[in-house]
């Protein structure tokens, strides 16, 4: 459904389009707030041309077809099409397709335009990121819903015959029917940025209902299968990445990212920077058996990414405030003494149904008003 959104206008100078474009990517939902520096401005000029940024102020937050486009703008859908596949290629723009026709859409930065530079990035644009990062986060983890959302490890759940489909990224891969593999963005900027990471760098999936929705478009990613999809799964758990989902939504997921702590810009933002929201914990919890643990550290030194589990006087436990449910403490555990919990109902947290519901809330608590049409 078509979206726009009316925002308190910022006091920009409107004849500049890089300026233009930063307050229209603030009017998203998901914000792009402005800095003293001008940074957020620096990182628009690195990823945008005039032209490109010009285009890209006329598209609209919400999926149309090249036809529709070229109609608005007057040119011919074959001159449409062509511009719009180059300003997707280098990641202005959003993509994707639906009943077999291909969409594009004005994609939020974060997330959206700057995880879509995954291929192009160079230490300039990861120097520059870094440096927004701190206010960044303040809007992107200020306001709820978050923006990713944790699921769990395919592990029992104690008490629970059924975890619910948005908690079940098995579920999630099984239904889709198209799959791509992409290298993690936090990864290669960390690298970037002297700060190497030991983990794989292509661990960041992205699936769709939609039968052959990558093959003609890859923007440099991976086709995969199904069972490689799932092996990816499983491979991550191994190596202690968590299962982001994007978005915090109970329908319409677009990917999931296996994240590690020391790289991944989601975690870190709660970590670093008291991002409270951009990350919704899931509805589980991890629970140790103090008299089944032989005090091994494994789950505590190798294993948590949030700090959450503590050592004292030689019995280790969890700190449920810092615990985001991911269970990766479970699958290394060498005797079983950890499980993951249902987290009682006053502290459980549904994510909206879809992305127009995410952006109404999403909206509502940054002092927007959003209107549907």
């Amino acid at each position: 459904m078509p979206v726009s959104i009316k925002k308190y206008e910022r006091t920009y100078n409107m004849t500049d389009v890089y300026k233009s474009l930063a307050v229209k990517l603030d009017e998203l939902p998901q914000g792009f707030p402005e800095t003293e520096t001008g940074v957020e401005i620096k990182i628009l000029k690195k990823i945008f041309t005039t032209e490109d940024a010009e285009v890209a102020l006329k598209l609209r937050p919400y999926p149309e077809t090249v036809e529709e486009i070229a109609e608005r703008f007057e040119k011919s859908p074959d001159k449409m099409r062509d511009i719009l596949l180059s300003m997707a290629e280098k990641g202005q723009i959003a993509t994707y397709k639906s009943r077999g026709v291909r969409r594009f859409f004005f994609a939020p930065f974060v997330v959206g335009i700057y995880e879509f530079q995954i291929y192009r990035i160079d230490k300039e644009l990861a120097d520059l990121f870094e440096e927004y990062l701190p206010t960044l986060m303040k809007t992107l983890g200020g306001h709820k819903p978050a923006i990713a959302r944790v699921v769990p490890v395919d592990a029992e759940i104690n008490g629970k015959s059924e975890i619910v489909p948005h908690d079940d990224i098995q579920r999630m891969i099984e239904d889709a029917n198209s799959f791509i593999l992409n290298d993690c963005l936090c990864r290669k900027e960390q690298a970037l940025a002297g700060n190497p990471c030991k983990h794989e760098l292509a661990t960041c999936l992205g699936f769709s209902k939609e039968v052959n929705a990558y093959d003609d478009f890859t923007m440099g990613g991976k086709i995969i299968t199904k069972e490689k999809a799932l092996q990816v799964l499983k491979d991550a758990e191994e190596s202690g990445l968590v299962h982001n989902l994007f978005y915090n939504t109970i329908k319409g997921h677009i990917g999931v990212c296996n994240c590690c702590p020391c790289c991944c810009g989601v975690i870190r933002g709660v970590k670093e920077f008291g991002a409270e929201h951009i990350l919704a914990r899931s509805n589980y919890l991890a629970k140790i058996d103090g008299e089944i643990c032989t005090a091994c550290g494994i789950c505590a030194d190798e294993r948590c990414p949030m700090d959450a589990i503590e050592e004292a006087d030689g019995v280790y436990s969890v700190i449920e405030e810092k615990c985001v449910g991911c269970g990766l403490c479970l699958v290394t555990c060498p005797v079983d003494a950890i499980a993951l919990m249902e987290r009682p109902i006053s502290e459980r947290e549904d994510p909206p149904r879809n992305m127009i519901e995410w952006s109404i809330q999403r909206a509502h608590n940054r002092g927007m008003e959003l209107k549907l049409k």
